[in-house]
């Protein structure tokens, strides 16, 4: 044990301290940060973005000009639009909270579900195309293991995640700085060399797309430019990022929200609307095994004489490991929007749980393997993997802005520039849906069948689970009202309670939560079953630091102490009102079990002649899904005390 437990210490470090005053600094990322580390996914989406909007408009090239000023302008649409998101939910949750909060939890839950989707294809995307950056380079005889090599990327990135936040965004910091420093001088050389037709390029556009209508009418030239622009709708993807992250910021959470938004809006304009600007003024034409980029780019170098053999490969490399860096934010993404949503009950609780390094472990796992599954069942190839990714992230913004629309006008009357808020949130739900429908229609048959298939078998997944966890929160209710109508009487107004004489006498420990029903439930039965053997009675309960408590300030600070507090407190007024001598301990930190054990120890100190005991769920009809959606916490607490050699009892209570 010992071994393994070096092995996972030395791959994803030393666990941290939640509790520790200063654990925010370590994982709350500021502005800069932020946007290295969740821009990275809209960034890198110039990759491969532009190219799909370019490549639609067939041999009507100088038309793109349109297509240059459309897409910075909708980059900048949707910023703005996703900073409301920020203002109104400061705690994140992004198109999934939006949706739950605005338009209904059926709403949420569809949004959410896209997402996951969304954020585990950007994984798997991302690193398809930046190994496939990489490997253009070389002859095609050595890139026979590139499947091999995109699954250990992601291996890689998963365990740098495991890792933590900032390990894993400190790393590809140097691969974001490179690609930003090496686009924006050869966007910058390409247009310097071609500056007259720069300036001309609306004139020359403007003149193409008349010559258009003369030919195929107007009608088909702004239908041609639209599916263009469509198609393209992937440049967009990863502007969600930071709304869906607040909670990671450092504070003012807003502010450092909003500003990192206007780092990735400038520089995604900058980068994308420049790419596609690249294109038209060096008559960029495909050559098989090469992107559109490696193409304009090698044009550029070799027409001015600059950099030599050497930057065509550096180019190509830090575009390569942007994208990495992108699929790195769909570790950061996905894992944030299933905690959120297990929060929330419709998804299994493991998923809100956070690990030793204070990241939520499961997510990330389920993220990862997930991206490889996809990855392998494609091939590796991007064009597949990029059919199935440019639905779920429309779908999200969609009803995000919908929803955001939707509230402004019931807001008119009590809030202020309500029509500005409006005006933004609507059009940006007209675009954004718009791209939606013709993408989808377009690409139906190619494969986004399967994307909306999969996003729906989610949905469903998540509807089953739910719908388990309302069942048995209905049991665990009407447990409450047979067992424990009197706890809903008892105030707590500084009553005395009875306190304990002799430490030394036989002492009952029970393990109890905000469940009454199941708490009083063990303790009539231990004094059902050993009558006049008990004279001291503890309660113990824990609270669990997930990723929502960790998030949300006020949770975390006093009024988590005071729901610990309230729980053992009615436990001993119970007790004090029927003449038995009692105490109650409560603690809290990211490992429930951790918690309790600590517990348990000094209570083992104090009373040597004490016994545990704990109420357990039995379903009558127990399967493996009942099993995958409830921790065995009672069952790994027993086995952690026996083999400290102390004594535990599991009473079991019928569901």
């Amino acid at each position: 044990m010992k071994i393994l437990s070096g092995i996972k210490e030395f791959i994803i470090g030393k666990p941290l301290n939640a509790l520790s005053p200063k654990i925010k600094e370590h994982i709350a990322l500021i502005a800069i940060i932020a946007w290295i580390g969740l821009g990275a996914d809209g960034l890198s989406s110039s990759a491969y973005g532009p190219e799909e909007a370019f490549l639609a408009l067939g041999s009507h090239h100088d038309i793109g000009i349109f297509l240059a000023l459309a897409t910075a302008i909708t980059v900048f649409l949707i910023s703005l639009s996703y900073n409301q998101v920020i203002e109104l939910f400061p705690h994140g949750g992004g198109g999934y909270k939006v949706a739950t909060h605005l338009l209904g939890p059926g709403a949420g839950v569809i949004s959410g579900s896209a997402l996951i989707v969304d954020y585990i294809l950007t994984i798997a995307v991302s690193t398809a195309s930046g190994v496939d950056a990489i490997f253009s380079l070389i002859p095609i005889q050595y890139t026979t293991h590139g499947l091999e090599t995109k699954v250990a990327i992601i291996t890689i990135l998963m365990v740098l995640n495991l890792r933590g936040m900032k390990e894993s965004i400190h790393v590809l910091i140097p691969l974001f700085l490179g690609f930003m420093l090496t686009h924006l001088f050869i966007i910058g050389a390409g247009m310097f060399h071609h500056g007259t037709v720069v300036f001309n390029s609306v004139a020359n556009g403007t003149k193409e797309l008349n010559i258009m209508s003369g030919s195929i009418g107007m009608f088909a030239s702004i239908a041609l430019l639209l599916r263009a622009y469509s198609l393209g709708g992937g440049t967009y993807t990863g502007l969600e990022a930071v709304s869906n992250n607040v909670s990671m910021l450092a504070e003012p959470r807003v502010r450092t929200g909003k500003l990192t938004m206007l780092y990735m809006a400038i520089s995604l304009s900058l980068t994308a609307g420049g790419i596609i600007l690249l294109y038209i003024i060096w008559h960029a034409t495909p050559e098989p095994g090469k992107t559109l980029n490696a193409v304009v780019f090698n044009k550029i170098i070799h027409t001015m004489g600059i950099g030599g053999f050497w930057l065509l490969p550096l180019i190509l490399f830090f575009e390569a490991g942007l994208l990495f860096a992108g699929a790195n934010t769909g570790f950061l993404g996905c894992p944030a929007v299933m905690a959120n949503m297990a929060v929330d009950k419709w998804l299994p609780r493991q998923f809100r749980e956070l690990s030793s390094r204070l990241v939520t472990q499961n997510g990330i796992l389920i993220s990862g393997i997930a991206a490889i599954v996809i990855l392998i069942w494609a091939r590796g190839r991007v064009s597949t993997l990029v059919i199935l990714y440019s639905i779920n992230v429309f779908l999200t913004f969609s009803m995000s802005l919908l929803g955001l629309s939707v509230y402004w006008f019931k807001s008119r009357k009590n809030k202020g520039n309500w029509k500005r808020r409006l005006s933004i949130s609507l059009f940006g739900f007209i675009v954004c849906s718009s791209i939606l429908i013709i993408t989808t229609l377009e690409k139906f048959t190619e494969g986004a069948w399967l994307t909306l298939v999969i996003t729906t078998c989610v949905v469903t997944f998540c509807f089953f689970v739910r719908n388990h966890y309302r069942n048995v929160g209905k049991k665990l209710v009407e447990a409450d009202r047979v067992f424990a109508n009197h706890f809903d009487e008892i105030e707590l107004k500084n009553q005395p309670t009875l306190p304990i004489s002799d430490k030394n006498a036989k002492t009952a420990v029970f393990f109890v939560t905000k469940h009454y029903g199941a708490g009083l439930h063990a303790l009539l039965w231990v004094k059902r079953l050993f009558p006049d053997v008990f004279k001291n009675y503890i309660f113990l309960t824990s609270g669990e630091i997930d990723s929502a408590t960790l998030s949300n300030d006020e949770i975390f600070g006093n009024q988590y102490r005071k729901d610990l507090n309230t729980i053992v407190e009615r436990y001993k007024l119970f007790c004090t009102e029927h003449g038995m001598e009692s105490e109650g301990l409560f603690s809290y930190g990211v490992d429930e079990i951790s918690e309790l054990i600590k517990l348990t120890e000094y209570v083992q100190q104090d009373y040597p002649d004490c016994v545990f005991f704990a109420s357990k769920l039995v379903f009558v009809d127990e399967t493996w899904w009942s099993r995958l959606l409830h921790n065995n916490t009672v069952t790994v607490l027993q086995r952690q005390l026996h083999l400290q050699g102390k004594q535990m009892v599991i009473l079991p209570m019928k569901i």
